[in-house]
């Protein structure tokens, strides 16, 4: 056993000073046993720590980023800095924006007490732009606040809602028409007595003027209307509703050509002819309408003037009365001519619902088949909320080249003008109701922009046997009539939530009439880019 012991560490000390040349210069055998023992575990226990040791370093460098041991604290640090004076700002701005708040509602009780020297549109617009820097305010402080506390309230308890504060506003809010406070007269045709109806001059929207003045005329000589022939004038029950005229005042007030006719027995007989207008022309008629006449059945006495010199051209102002003192008659039959252009007590005419006591919003209405139509071209294109423009062109250059200043405007600033009123209106989309050519109407749509976004210009498609909005008029045969499309234009128009209209048109007039009497009327309708509103023109506010 002891000479194997001895072998083994021969073995072992001869192989470790073959491993380490080193340590070969160094006399070991000359140490106690003891020694030899203990210093040859030393040496291997070192050896072992010296070769795992730059492993292990190797292993931590690659595994962990030695850097954010050390920067860590100082990161957190910065951080809890950076947040903590976002925090303090973003406080510091609800504060300001808080204070920001009741100054804009001082500014607005302030307006609401002095606001007699300013005009009504100026001062909705006034407080339009106060309500607008209030609702801002409000939103800018609900997202400061939200990364915070829940709730659309601030820690004082102010409000952040306008219309529970009480200060909510429409800026195009609809105009008070005070159909209440009408002036109006009683339409109580005599027996047998009619006023014959003459409209010549112009277009349809000329004709729907005079024919709503025949029938002014007609109810202050308590008399019955007669509708023209369609072979005479246009054909009116294709786009009015005749019988709800007669329904509104309660009795037969409007008789069509075809039964005055058969209660005439197929010849009738005006026996007076006085003409309202004398010049260019007695009731501004030509022996071409005459012979027109005659050749329906009717025959005729001889005209006379009211007036002498009554001008087309430069119409006098008349009274209720001068109207009964000139054309009072117990003859049975009468006529009075065109009178368009008649001026007979302006503000009672145009006041909202028309001068006649009737229980409906108004008596010149269209076809409950137009209506119909209308309302569902608006469900399908418009929605609710749109502007209704009417954009004339045609032959209208001369005529607005004759006023100072034109009211015939380029394309990139009528443009402008349609941009502001889209901004003020806060409508998506607007009805197109024009004459102007594509290359006018292409350019328009191109330049009416707002925030980056285009405000879509929607015009009626021609008819598509896929689309049902229009498939009433296609079945009762009235589609392509050329009347029929214009009064469903003015229709769509009369039902939009703000009116642009042409200043001079008559078609304008005839819409805005509508707008008036069914209550639609705006106050931010206007005459494109003269920001006059028609609304107020003949003092209804």
């Amino acid at each position: 056993m002891d000479r194997d012991s001895s072998d083994e560490d021969d073995a072992r000390r001869n192989l470790t000073y073959q491993n380490d040349t080193t340590r070969s210069g160094f006399n070991v055998e000359g140490l106690e046993p003891q020694m030899r023992r203990r210093s040859k575990l030393t040496f291997h226990k070192g050896y072992l720590f010296a070769l795992v040791l730059p492993l292990l370093i190797v292993f931590i460098y690659f595994s962990i980023d030695i850097r954010s041991l050390f920067t860590s604290d100082i990161s957190s640090f910065k951080f809890n800095t950076v947040s903590s004076q976002i925090r303090e700002s973003q406080l510091q701005a609800l504060h300001l924006l808080n204070q920001q708040q009741s100054s804009l509602l001082s500014i607005w009780n302030h307006t609401l007490v002095n606001s007699n020297n300013i005009t009504t549109v100026q001062f909705d617009d006034i407080k339009a732009t106060l309500l607008t820097q209030i609702t801002l305010n409000k939103h800018i402080q609900q997202i400061l606040l939200s990364p915070y506390k829940a709730g659309d309230t601030l820690q004082n308890g102010t409000a952040l809602d306008p219309s529970s504060a009480g200060y909510s506003f429409h800026r195009c809010r609809k105009v008070d028409q005070k159909f209440s406070e009408r002036r109006t007269i009683e339409w109580k045709p005599r027996r047998n007595k009619f006023l014959f109806a003459i409209c010549l001059s112009g277009q349809m929207s000329n004709h729907l003027i005079c024919l709503e003045k025949h029938m002014f005329f007609a109810a202050i000589l308590n008399r019955a209307l007669v509708i023209p022939s369609s072979r005479f004038d246009y054909q009116y029950n294709r786009v009015l509703d005749i019988a709800h005229i007669n329904d509104c005042i309660g009795k037969k007030v409007v008789v069509p050509f075809e039964d005055f006719m058969k209660l005439k027995k197929n010849h009738a007989h005006i026996d007076k002819f006085i003409c309202y207008f004398s010049t260019p022309q007695p009731c501004y008629m030509d022996e071409e309408h005459l012979k027109k006449l005659k050749s329906l059945g009717i025959s005729t006495g001889k005209l006379e003037a009211a007036w002498k010199n009554e001008d087309v051209k430069n119409p006098s102002r008349k009274t209720v009365k001068d109207v009964e003192e000139k054309f009072g008659s117990d003859d049975d039959v009468i006529a009075i001519g065109d009178v368009y252009f008649a001026d007979v007590d302006r503000d009672w005419m145009l006041q909202p619902g028309g001068p006649i006591a009737h229980k409906c919003k108004t008596l010149i209405e269209p076809s409950k088949l137009i209506l119909l139509t209308a309302e569902r071209f608006i469900q399908t294109f418009l929605g609710s909320n749109f502007i209704a423009l009417h954009f004339r062109r045609h032959g209208f250059l001369k005529f607005c080249n004759a006023k100072k200043p034109s009211c015939f405007y380029p394309i990139p600033q009528a443009a402008d003008c349609i941009t502001r009123m889209v901004e003020r209106a806060n409508s998506p989309v607007i009805y197109l109701s024009t004459d102007a050519a594509g290359s006018e109407t292409g350019l328009l749509q191109s330049m009416i922009m707002l925030n980056g976004k285009t405000i879509p210009l929607v015009k009626r498609p021609p008819h598509n046997s896929a689309e049902k909005w229009d498939a009433l008029l296609y079945r009762h045969g009235l589609e392509g009539d050329s009347q029929v499309e214009a009064m469903l234009d003015k229709t769509i128009c009369a039902m939009a939530s703000v009116f642009i209209g042409a200043s001079g048109s008559t078609f304008t007039e005839d819409i805005l009439r509508l707008r008036k009497d069914w209550g639609t009327a705006s106050i931010c309708d206007e005459y494109l880019c003269q920001g006059e509103n028609p609304n107020f023109i003949s003092g209804e506010e």
